[in-house]
């Protein structure tokens, strides 16, 4: 969809929440499609973290899916399959599962995952390109008011 050249007159009366909408799903659509490029998901990506002890997990537990799916249910979209992305990262050796369904991240996942990572900010590169720092800080604090004066909370991860 094409939208026409807007005045920032006519800007200033566009609703918030369909730009921040269609903002949401272009840059997910976009990450992931970069992440797929280099041959990973952003779930697969999202596990590896969650379970690092040099990443996320506070501790470096092993994790069952249902606990993985809470710690990430302010970022998971609901088509994501953690089971079926975690059977993909056990069968490359990235993660191991233990009888009580915990899934344990490896040494080679963890080195992935540093992999991965390094990836991250070619990714942010093209999304920022053009963009100002000044700007999108301004954009940032404008939407964390609109969500402050909505009843949300501004400053979850």
């Amino acid at each position: 969809m094409t939208h026409p050249q807007l005045s920032d007159a006519e800007l200033a009366t566009q609703p918030a929440a369909y730009w921040t909408g269609v903002a949401y799903e272009a840059l997910i659509a976009f990450t992931r499609e970069r992440q797929a490029e280099l041959g990973f998901t952003q779930p697969q990506f999202w596990l590896l973290r969650n379970l690092s002890k040099n990443d996320l997990s506070p501790d470096g537990r092993g994790m069952t899916v249902p606990e993985l799916q809470q710690a990430m249910r302010t970022y998971i979209r609901p088509e994501d399959d953690l089971a079926a992305e975690a059977e993909v990262l056990v069968r490359r050796g990235w993660l191991t599962g233990d009888g009580d369904g915990r899934l344990w991240i490896t040494e080679a996942g963890d080195q992935a995952r540093e992999g991965l990572k390094r990836l991250a900010p070619a990714i942010r590169g093209r999304i920022h390109q053009g963009i100002d720092d000044a700007d999108y800080v301004t954009a940032l604090k404008v939407l964390r008011q609109m969500i402050r004066n909505t009843g949300g909370a501004p400053d979850a991860p």
